[in-house]
Order: C-alpha cells, then structure tokens, then sequence
C-alpha cells in the first residue's frame, strides 16, 4: 500500500514496475529527438518523469471514480494501480445504470480537466526547455488517460459509459454489458490496425506505439472475458430463492467454549456476541475446529471472523447483486440481515455456488 484516500487503500501492482520500465526504454529515443541537447541519461530521467507524470495522472483518474462512488454511498475497498491503468474496486456493482454511468464518466472527466490546464501553461511557457518539456509530459499523460479510457468497450470507462446507456434504454444489465464487450473487441481491433500502420510507415514512434498497443489489446481482451464471465455468473436462476439455501443464525456469547460453540454450529450459522450485544463475527468453522483440537475450553471470540461491509447481505438484495458480491468477495460465508439490520440467517459460498450450478442444470 503506497497511500490511504478517504479510508481507500491505494495499491500499487508489481507489472507498474515492469510497464514502468518499458516506457523508459521506449519514450527515451523520443526525449532526445525533441531535446536534442540531451544526452542518453537526461534523456532516461525525463523519461522516468513521464512514467511517474502518468502513474499520477492515473492515480488521479481513479481518485475520480473513487470519490464520485463514496459520494454515492458505494463503498470502495481499494484503488490498485496495474500496467497503463488501475482501477477502483467497488465492493457491490452499482445497481442502477446512472450509478454506473457517472462513476464510470468521473474518471475521464478528471484526465481530461487536468490535460485542459497542463495545455494552458504551454502558453507562458518558453518551447524546447526542460520545463516545457515537463508541461507537454503532464498534458499528454492526462490527455493520454482521459481518451484511451472514453474509448467504447469493457473493460474502460467508455465501456462503461456505454452500458449503463444501454441498461438504461433496455433496462437489462445484461444487454448493455453484450454491447461493451463487442465495443471492446472493435476497439482491438482499431489498436492493431494503428500498430500495424506505424510499422508499415516506419514513423519514428513506431516501437513506442506497438508496446503500447500490443499491452492495451491484451487489457482489452482480458477485460472483456472477464466482464462477460462476470455477467453470466450474475444471473440467478427463476425459482431460487435465497430463503432455500441459507442457514438459520444462531447467537452465541463470545466467551463460550470454542468446542461448544462447533458443537452448536451444526446446520446453522453462528454468530458470536459479546455481553454488551455487539457482535464480535461469524464463527469460522475451520478456525474453530484447528483451536478445539487443542484447547476446546477456549473462547469461540478467538475463532471468529470480523462482520465488515464485505460480509453482510441484505436479505432484499436483488439475486444478481448477491451473487455479484459473494463471488467478488475474499469471505466464505455471509451474515444476511433484515431492512433493520437484525441477523437473519448465514449464507456459505459454497452452499450458494451449488445451489446455482443445481439449478441452471435443471433449466438447460
């Protein structure tokens, strides 16, 4: 974790190092093309001050969807910077395609006010220098940022723009998202042309440009499998009923014997609480068991798993943003509360998982 927004861890992934690296080496020949004065080094450290330049153009960028989302009432559980971009991890999918589409549109609209008002200082600033280099860095960072991700196909924010549109229109997520991901392979397919016509033209930029396109067709194309993947696994199957694979909740003192508390887990999902009536977590079955086996009269507080936004379902959720949120989620089971927030019932992920796959093998 490099830095805490607003309570949001921000992240910073291994292959920024790697991409990081690669632009240095690419963008270096062009820095010493347009400052011919500069030599091999300084034309690598202006080089490096771009890629910093463009990891906080994107940082800024998710920054943007980040707070527009909090604003909403959606929680964010990180920013993670990666390769040419980053994204900000919601905890649920939005629910209503205007969420999707201002959260989505917040990030481009940052890029492309910060490309605005790096360009303006081009005016006062004297051609050919370091500084004006630097500025022209800052432009073509955000201006970069902002346009590749209004392009329109998943997994970028013009695909996103695009399906909350088409959510909109139809009122089917679904449709929006089949949209996006067509968007997303013509776009590709626009990359490689692009590519393949630097290299034909010989134009000086050539290798820059197809390091970029050849990283960004495959953030593409993974984005787009992964979006569909995700979109199949929403659906929930007519006649399943969340009641039918839940199990009933069970409270327990927090300070009860932890053999005693797996005893009384049987079938029921047991949540432990403490003699002032919060509620310390779920009793982790597996944790449980490991801790009974050699002291059992230790409390069952020690074999619980914290209750967080993460964890907790509400038992009016739509199907589809259930099975969004289990299967995002690095929890096994889930406490299900009621519109007041009393615990209902406990929701295992496997248990769900089988219930969905039982029932969309009934209805092939």
């Amino acid at each position: 974790m490099v830095a805490r927004v607003r309570g949001v861890p921000v992240l910073l992934a291994p292959s920024w190092w790697f991409i990081s690296l690669l632009i240095v080496v690419l963008y270096t020949p062009l820095v010493r093309m347009m400052l011919p004065g500069v030599g091999l080094l300084g034309g690598a450290l202006l080089a490096a001050t771009f890629t910093v330049l463009l990891g906080v153009s994107v940082l800024l960028h998710e920054l943007g969807h980040c707070l527009v989302a909090l604003r909403m009432g959606m929680p964010v559980r990180r920013v993670r910077l990666q390769f040419l971009g980053g994204v900000a991890e919601l905890v649920r999918t939005p629910s209503r395609a205007r969420q999707e589409g201002l959260i989505a549109a917040a990030g481009p609209a940052v890029s492309v006010l910060l490309a605005l008002l790096s360009a303006a200082l081009l005016l006062v600033v004297e051609p050919r220098t370091v500084l004006w280099l630097l500025v022209v860095q800052i432009t073509v960072a955000n201006a970069a940022v902002g346009v590749f991700n209004l392009l329109p196909g998943l997994p970028l924010d013009g695909g996103r723009v695009l399906r909350s549109l088409v959510w909109g229109l139809t009122g089917r997520r679904s449709a929006g998202t089949r949209a996006a991901a067509v968007g997303g392979v013509l776009v590709t397919i626009a990359l490689a042309w692009w590519a393949i016509v630097g290299l034909l033209a010989a134009s000086e930029d050539r290798w820059l440009r197809l390091g970029v396109c050849v990283v960004m067709m495959w953030f593409i194309g993974v984005g787009v499998v992964a979006e569909l993947g995700s979109e199949n696994r929403r659906n929930w199957p007519p006649g399943l009923r969340l009641a039918d694979i839940v199990r009933p909740v069970l409270q327990l003192p927090a300070e009860s014997p932890v053999s005693d508390a797996l005893a009384a887990s049987a079938g029921r999902g047991v949540v432990l609480v403490r003699a002032d009536g919060m509620a310390v977590g779920l009793l982790d079955l597996t944790a449980a068991e490991n801790l009974s086996r050699q002291a059992p009269v230790t409390p069952a507080e020690q074999a619980a798993e914290p209750i967080s936004a993460e964890n907790v379902l509400l038992d009016s959720e739509q199907g589809e943003d259930i099975v969004e949120r289990v299967f995002s989620s690095a929890s096994w089971q889930f406490l299900v509360v009621d519109g007041e927030g009393r615990p209902s019932a406990v929701l295992h992920r496997d248990e769900l998982r089988n219930a969905l796959l039982s029932h969309r093998g009934n209805t092939a």
